[in-house]
């Protein structure tokens, strides 16, 4: 992927959900919308680290968390084929945008988020942390 990674952008990712992982299975599905809700370049390494967060067109269970996306939010995310869609915050895929196996170089954003939707995200994604699950992508 091109340029920088920024919290809020949208971009397509073969995600790999904790379910499928439990399972044994190593890869994602499919590539779906996903969301950087964390981009940081490593002081040591200088590489970019990335939380991504899946965008499904299903809502959440009781025992999961997920923000539904407003159609506005869609729009800028570049997610205008979707009528309705949820971010689910409980879980995260971890990986270095620069040795990924599944960041296109030349691949670009979808769309990007707001500002305030992003920190709606980002504190939603805080609160679910500590029971979520990591998914490394670095195997």
């Amino acid at each position: 992927m091109s340029g920088r990674f920024l919290p809020g952008q949208v971009i397509s990712y073969p995600y790999l959900w904790a379910w499928q992982h439990e399972r044994g299975e190593t890869e994602g599905r499919k590539s779906r919308p996903t969301c950087v809700v964390i981009a940081v370049r490593g002081a040591r390494d200088g590489l970019t680290h990335l939380a991504l967060l899946a965008i499904t067109t299903q809502p959440p269970t009781n025992d999961r968390v997920g923000l539904e996306v407003s159609a506005i939010e869609c729009r800028r995310a570049g997610l205008t084929d979707l009528k309705r869609c949820w971010i689910v915050v409980d879980e995260y895929n971890y990986d270095i945008a620069e040795r990924s196996w599944y960041i296109e170089s030349d691949g670009k954003p979808l769309g990007r988020f707001s500002k305030a939707f992003m920190m709606k995200i980002a504190g939603a994604f805080i609160e679910a942390r500590s029971e979520g699950r990591r998914l490394s992508r670095l195997d």
